[in-house]
């Protein structure tokens, strides 16, 4: 069984756990972070020195931390093909499009976005700092729209680890009060996933506690 570090509300900690939703495995979770505390104890330092969630333990395997580490834990472990091939040549667009997510999609919208919004009061947001994101982020999500509208999903057509990282956002994205570019393939991708039972479970989360003012 698993056991899982982490908070239900971290986009991080929702990246491991829909991959386990989907994956269909058996895990224990404990909130740590944020309000919760818990990730500067000696003993949560000793299995992840950032104290950052999520961390992850495999039954009596050791501790892993950095959520896309553990999704390719996950996935050469317990994922089959198409979400995972065993095939290098075939895994490598996957893993591609997964690191592209991370650091352009995710990237963009953690920070530049959903800090400025949601945990910024409106009477401190800086709107113009968070158009221009917007407009940086969406350099980004036109090249998914470019590929979704050939195939269902990041990678052909079927869900992959590419789709765990490149989805995990969309339900903030959509849902917080932003201007958003008229993009109906990505459109239709997400409401895709919000058909998945494990999505909406792990990644379609209140996040109140996160807000500010």
């Amino acid at each position: 069984m698993l056991t899982v570090w982490g908070r239900r509300t971290s986009s991080n900690v929702q990246v491991v756990m829909w991959a386990i939703g989907e994956l269909g495995l058996t895990y224990e979770r404990h909130d740590v972070g944020h309000r919760y505390g818990g990730n500067d104890t000696p003993e949560f330092l000793a299995m992840n020195p950032n104290g950052l969630v999520p961390v992850v333990r495999d039954g009596d395997g050791p501790p892993l931390f950095e959520s896309c580490a553990i999704l390719r834990y996950l996935a050469g472990r317990y994922g089959e093909p198409p979400f995972w091939p065993a095939d290098p040549a075939e895994r490598a667009p996957i893993d591609t499009w997964a690191e592209w997510a991370k650091l352009n999609v995710l990237a963009n919208f953690a920070g530049p976005i959903f800090w400025r919004v949601a945990r910024t009061a409106p009477k401190d947001r800086d709107t113009a700092a968070i158009a221009t994101a917007v407009e940086t982020l969406a350099r980004f999500l036109r090249m998914a729209e470019d590929r979704l509208a050939r195939h269902a999903f990041l990678v052909g057509e079927s869900l992959t680890e590419a789709d765990i990282v490149f989805g995990s956002m969309l339900f903030r994205y959509h849902d917080l009060p932003i201007d958003r570019p008229d993009l109906p393939a990505l459109k239709a991708y997400y409401e895709r996933l919000t058909a998945r039972p494990a999505y909406r479970e792990h990644v379609m989360v209140n996040y109140d506690e996160l807000k500010v003012g």
